[in-house]
């Protein structure tokens, strides 16, 4: 499994012992890192300066708005009855669970105005 690059860390300046800032060497069209204090640059020996991990969690059941019942584009089924109500038509769509690894999962939404029960198999 390819991942994308970890904590960049803080890089200090060996002369002076300052932090080191990303700088652009433009005519050369290279990273450097720079000290702000004295003239030391460094290449940069790698060209992300910043990560941002954004993660987007499903809280399983509870995130699932009951109007997708309503939504003329979900697929409906006839074949999984509701647990709750008996009901037999559901609306159901797909979707990764928390932990990127686990495979996508279905989610059910009973048609039943009165029960809108949310499951899962």
């Amino acid at each position: 499994m390819a991942s994308g690059p970890a904590f960049v860390g803080i890089k200090f300046c060996p002369e002076c012992n300052n932090m080191l800032y990303p700088r652009e060497d433009k005519e050369n069209r290279q990273l450097l890192y720079a000290c702000r204090n004295c003239d030391y640059k460094q290449l940069a020996d790698n060209n992300c300066i910043y990560v941002n991990k954004i993660t987007h969690e499903i809280d399983e059941l509870t995130h699932i708005v009951s109007d997708v019942i309503s939504d003329p584009t979900l697929p409906r089924t006839e074949d999984h009855p509701c647990p709750k109500c008996q009901s037999k038509e559901a609306v159901f769509f797909q979707a990764q669970t928390r932990r990127a690894e686990e495979e996508m999962r279905l989610y059910y939404v009973c048609t039943n105005q009165h029960c809108t029960h949310r499951w899962t198999e």
